[in-house]
């Protein structure tokens, strides 16, 4: 026989035993699966939203190839949770294969209902069953759930969602957004049970919203809170006992609970005061995660504040902190930290005072344009007098060489002026040294600063702007600014020796 006849017959043969054979032998289980973990937790959710995936891993160790009679949830149809196992969505499966020592992937999430849960401790449970019989195996499954105060838009007739105008753009026409008008019953927040918020809760003319101590409040993507002109906003936080539950602050961040989600930027969208809104006022706020933490607009007449900004801190908004377009605002002890463009910006002029604020920029998560601090008079359409701009016992700091920018149109008033401030601008290039905007020897404008001082923050990347033993703020603040401002944001006392900056160092015991 030639050769290459003998390799077709053998192949032929090959092929019909393959053909005549049965499909892999497969062992029943015999209850000595393993698996990642032995309990699944979904950490905390809101009642009726929905959770992130989370997995479990189950693994062979055995030589044999093992069938699974059945993979199936404890709570059956019922339960509350959903699976995929190797791609496929259900509560029950049968027959699974798993090879020889290999592994395969369960996928679980959940949609929970408040009133389905444990009445004292809010606790939803289940388990994933393997097998039965003297061969069962299982893997618990643990969500807490959180009652809250849903404040959403309505679906209208045609299947569209409610919207709000929140502006008109270059051509004069709308600008709409996702939104609600709050009635009259919904314009006190307290700290009985948190919020979540879809789309933008608008404050209606002529009204107020109100803030208890203690109040949280979760927007959802694209969400927020939006000041109507003539309205106002009144945050009523008080000062906290402890600097990790914040008790007693009001809290602004993502409706996303899972520890994951805790420190991602722009996760939803801004508080937005409206020109012609004055008056609010705010006091122990935090916000973070926002896209902009603050978008305040004042208009032309200026005559009271726009916003008094007192004890807050805003850190990790994907774009801006604090962004006031002509806007009035004095601000005691704020804390404007790391944002992925700029932790204040004074835009279009305006009249602003901050006197001990930390404005310190340490992002990371990519490339960052804007200074920890950017002024102007001017933007691409409209140009306004900046009226003032007063910081006295502020650091301006971050991890770019320069945190300053200071953009003037030369034709419209840009009065500033920095007192007794920390401020960092390395010009390794001297390309600003012929700039009057950044002359650090006229005492007029920079009396007393600090520049290119070690700050000596104690963790940045924890947002953690108090200041360490080494830092030069330590006992450089001014002293008649520092009696007006005599408690720092966390109630200590700087009467004698302050510290520059929104914190006193505490000497270590």
């Amino acid at each position: 026989m030639r050769p290459y006849l003998y390799v077709i017959s053998l192949l032929c043969a090959v092929v019909l035993w393959t053909s005549c054979r049965k499909d892999f032998e497969y062992a029943p289980s015999a209850g000595n699966l393993e698996f990642s973990r032995d309990t699944v937790y979904l950490d905390t959710i809101f009642s009726n939203i929905g959770s992130s995936t989370y997995s479990l891993k189950v693994y062979n160790p055995t030589r044999d190839d093992v069938l699974i009679p059945s993979i199936r949830l404890d709570q059956g149809q019922e339960s509350g949770y959903r699976l995929n196992v190797d791609g496929m969505a259900g509560k029950e499966f049968r027959d699974v294969s798993l090879l020889a020592q290999d592994s395969l992937f369960i996928f679980i999430e959940t949609t929970l209902d408040i009133a389905n849960t444990n009445e004292t401790a809010f606790l939803y449970t289940d388990a994933i069953l393997f097998d039965s019989g003297s061969f069962l195996q299982e893997v618990q499954l643990v969500t807490l759930v959180k009652d809250a105060v849903f404040l959403y838009p309505n679906t209208l007739t045609d299947g569209t969602t409610e919207t709000i105008t929140v502006g008109l753009d270059g051509d004069g026409r709308e600008i709409r957004v996702e939104g609600f008008y709050l009635s009259d019953s919904q314009l006190n927040f307290t700290n009985e049970k948190p919020y979540v918020v879809y789309g933008y809760a608008a404050v209606p003319p002529d009204k107020q919203l109100s803030m208890d101590p203690g109040t949280r409040a979760h927007f959802h993507k694209d969400s927020g809170i939006f000041v109507t002109e003539g309205a106002s906003i009144q945050i009523n936080g008080a000062l906290s006992t402890d600097p990790l539950l914040l008790e007693n602050e009001v809290v602004f961040e993502g409706d996303r609970l899972e520890p994951e989600f805790s420190d991602i930027p722009g996760q939803w969208g801004t508080i937005w005061i409206s020109p012609g809104s004055a008056n609010n006022t705010i006091e122990y706020l935090t916000i973070k995660n926002a896209t902009v933490g603050l978008l305040v607009e004042g208009n032309r007449e200026l005559q009271s504040p726009t916003l008094t900004l007192n004890n807050s801190q805003i850190h990790n908004s994907s774009s801006v902190n604090l962004w006031a377009r002509h806007a009035s605002i004095v601000s005691e002890n704020s804390v404007l930290g790391t944002a992925g463009n700029t932790s204040l910006y004074c835009n279009v002029g305006g009249d602003y005072t901050f006197t001990h604020a930390t404005i310190a920029n340490y992002w990371t998560q990519g490339f960052r344009q804007g200074t920890a601090l950017q002024i102007d008079n001017f933007s691409q359409s409209t140009s306004e007098d900046l009226i003032n701009a007063s910081f006295v016992n502020c650091i301006i700091d971050g991890n770019m060489a320069l945190e300053l920018s200071l953009n003037s149109n030369g034709s419209n008033e840009f009065n500033y002026s920095f007192i007794n401030c920390l401020l960092k601008f390395r010009d390794n290039n001297e390309d600003f040294s012929q700039n009057p905007l950044y002359d650090f020897g006229n005492t007029d404008i920079y009396d007393q600063i600090l520049l290119n001082q070690e700050v000596d923050f104690i963790n940045t990347s924890d947002n953690n702007f108090n200041i360490g033993q080494s830092s030069a703020a330590i006992d450089n603040a001014n002293f008649e600014a520092a009696q007006a401002v005599p408690f720092d944001i966390k109630g200590i006392n700087r009467a004698t020796a302050p510290d520059i900056g929104a914190y006193e160092n505490i000497t270590p015991e």
